[in-house]
């Protein structure tokens, strides 16, 4: 067996798969109903679109398949290396995968199509896959049919991406951050008005994914926006930025009382989880960074300042 390399642009591949809030999600209609078509149209027992994060391939969206895969066994981890797709007629003829743990164990995959799926930045994120346990010819008719498929889910990871506004939580996605962020920033600039900015690591996400489902974890995403809505001023801007990443900028706010805020807002979660008998603890690091009068007044600086201290915060 062959363990897939990484793609030349690894790390900015890996930078635009997390912003999208896509990984360790529950199943969404848009996708489903793409797989579903995917399996009726090529009659194979396996359809799915997934997605190669550092060390897993996450399936978003799948028939036939576990929720996720280590990477080094990964036929998508394979398909991402090209932008052509990848067609494997018979893997017992196939030497990086004739020994593969998914080829000789329970789902015997004897026959393997990938179709990369690239974000608008042009990295290869993940790929739509069809899999069977017979070997099979695929010609060019069938590719032209899943590139047809592969343009829908590129069509709706991009109106996610041009999106403002985070579906699960309501609160502004990266991309609404950054704009609403900079332009309160040079109104601060303006009047010579301090600025505060919270960056929060939400902690345990993926075991609670793992033990009590994607459903559960989603409700913990849920509950902790809400309780940074209830816990910070309308004119504060909040965010969901990553899966399990939020942020808060708060205006006219000096660093001095900052402390105060983010300690009553720890009350809050506490009380929370346990007033609502929370079958896990709901609990974070935070990061904090701060700008000054006459200071850098520069959304990015900021931003990765405060996710550096929430870093060095988990230890």
């Amino acid at each position: 067996m062959k363990k897939p390399e990484l793609p030349i642009d690894e790390t900015h591949r890996l930078q635009v798969l997390h912003h999208l809030n896509i990984l360790d999600t529950g199943n969404e209609e848009r996708f489903d109903r793409l797989t579903r078509l995917a399996k009726q149209m090529f009659g194979t027992k396996i359809a799915a679109i997934s997605f190669i994060d550092t060390n897993r391939q996450w399936v978003k969206s799948g028939k036939g398949l576990e929720r996720e895969y280590p990477r080094d066994i990964s036929f998508c981890a394979h398909a991402i290396l090209d932008s052509e797709p990848m067609v494997v007629n018979d893997t017992l003829s196939d030497t990086r995968f004739s020994d593969n743990p998914l080829v000789l164990g329970d789902l015997k995959i004897r026959f393997y199509a990938g179709y990369p799926i690239r974000h608008v930045s042009g990295s290869l994120l993940g790929a739509l896959s069809i899999a069977d346990d017979e070997p099979r010819g695929f010609d060019d008719y069938d590719l032209r049919c899943m590139k047809d498929i592969v343009d829908l889910v590129e069509n709706e990871l991009a109106s996610m991406q041009l999106s403002t506004q985070d579906h699960l939580t309501g609160l502004l996605n990266e991309h609404g951050f950054e704009v609403i962020c900079q332009n309160s920033l040079n109104m601060c600039e303006r009047l010579n008005a301090p600025a505060s900015l919270a960056f929060f690591d939400v902690r345990e996400l993926k075991t609670i994914n793992k033990l009590r489902g994607n459903v559960e974890g989603d409700r913990a995403l849920a509950f902790f926006a809400d309780l940074l809505k209830f816990g910070f001023r309308d004119s504060d801007v909040l965010a969901r930025l990553e899966s399990d990443k939020f942020a808060v900028l708060m205006n006219n706010t000096p660093i001095a009382n900052t402390q105060e805020i983010l300690d009553r807002f720890k009350e809050r979660v506490d009380r929370y989880s346990v007033e609502n008998a929370l079958p896990y603890t709901l609990d974070y690091y935070v990061g904090v960074s701060w700008v000054e009068p006459e200071s850098n007044y520069d959304f990015s600086n900021l931003l990765d300042t405060a996710r550096n201290f929430a870093i060095k915060a988990k230890g």
